[in-house]
């Protein structure tokens, strides 16, 4: 289905950055329902057959808080009010070229592997001396998520990435069939794969998993992590930790944004929110950051507009999940 009908004529993409460009005048608005998404996207793997919706939560005190708050935000009821303010580009630099992006029947670049007891898909050239870990949505590997990593991998002048996305879920995302939330049935399953599948459980197991890829490749000296929505809490969780290997984290359109989760944040960190998350949330968060950072709100893209709810059919969202990518690249150039 085409998200044209909720992307106005005009965009509000609200800039502020450390090193970057000035912070511009801010609209607040509240979330704004979001849209299913294509309901046939064409995946490349059967653990990438769903697009997501966007749980959000300020609360880890319990597993049963965090479900509730997850499933509460399934099903949004606000509308945000859209300014006619153009989009900020934020760097002035060349850095990336990012190829054509593909609209429809991606074939990804990359490869399947075994890594630390995760499938992971794995892309990028072999001399690559960097690396970055990408935590995808809870809908697993989708060809938008894919093709993301294979720009990530191939586009920047100046450095090379390996990308390595590990299967959390072995196999079993959450299925379409579930979403909306709207009856009792839905509503238990999601709330028992969250409690299985939670932010924090997923965070204390990506230091191992680093370990495991250093292992088979000892090349790589540095890493990032990338997450999208629900990914992106877990970037928050790792990079907060004093002792992380990171040197610079993303959130992509993050679930769950909490403003103390940034308090204890050092390594620079670069939050791309959509129209859909907390406009306060993302300004206190960034406010909170302790190293350098850069925040952008694109604002009239959807929760997951650069992983498996994209609509690259559509032309607008093309164009801001390349221009999001490319923001991406230009960060991790600078930090990593």
């Amino acid at each position: 289905m085409s998200l044209s009908r909720h992307l106005p004529g005009s965009r509000r993409a609200v800039a502020v950055a450390s090193g970057f460009v000035s912070p511009p005048s801010t609209t607040s608005c509240s979330p704004l329902p979001s849209s299913l998404p294509n309901s046939n996207p064409n995946p490349s793997t059967p653990s990438a057959s769903h697009p997501h919706p966007h749980p959000q939560s300020r609360s880890f005190a319990t597993q049963s808080t965090l479900n509730q708050d997850i499933l509460k935000q399934l099903s949004p009821k606000h509308t945000c009010k859209m300014s006619t303010m153009p989009a900020q580009h934020g760097h002035s630099e060349a850095c990336c070229n990012i190829p054509p992006v593909v609209s429809k029947g991606y074939t990804p670049k990359g490869t399947y592997e075994e890594l630390g007891g995760f499938k992971t898909y794995v892309t990028g050239p072999k001399e690559a001396t960097k690396g970055i870990i990408t935590i995808f949505d809870i809908f697993g590997f989708y060809p938008q998520t894919l093709q993301g990593a294979d720009i990530l991998a191939t586009s920047d002048h100046s450095q090379q990435y390996k990308v390595f996305i590990p299967d959390w879920f072995n196999g079993e995302p959450a299925p379409l069939s579930w979403f909306p939330p709207d009856t009792e049935e839905k509503k238990k399953n999601l709330s028992a794969f969250f409690q299985k599948n939670s932010p924090p459980s997923v965070a204390a197991k990506v230091p191992d998993y680093v370990n495991a890829v250093s292992a088979k490749y000892p090349e790589i000296k540095s890493w990032a992590i990338l997450g999208f929505c629900w990914g992106g809490k877990v970037v928050s969780l790792v990079v907060s930790k004093p002792d992380t290997i990171f040197k610079a984290g993303v959130e992509a359109h993050p679930a769950m944004v909490d403003p103390a989760d940034a308090e204890n944040i050092k390594v620079p960190l670069a939050l791309l929110a959509s129209k859909d998350e907390p406009p306060e949330a993302v300004k206190k968060f960034e406010q909170n950051l302790k190293g350098p950072k850069y925040v952008e709100t694109f604002g009239d893209q959807i929760h997951g507009w650069m992983a498996a709810r994209s609509d690259l059919e559509d032309e607008r969202v093309k164009a801001e999940y390349t221009r999001g990518y490319e923001t991406v690249l230009k960060f991790l150039s600078k930090y990593v």
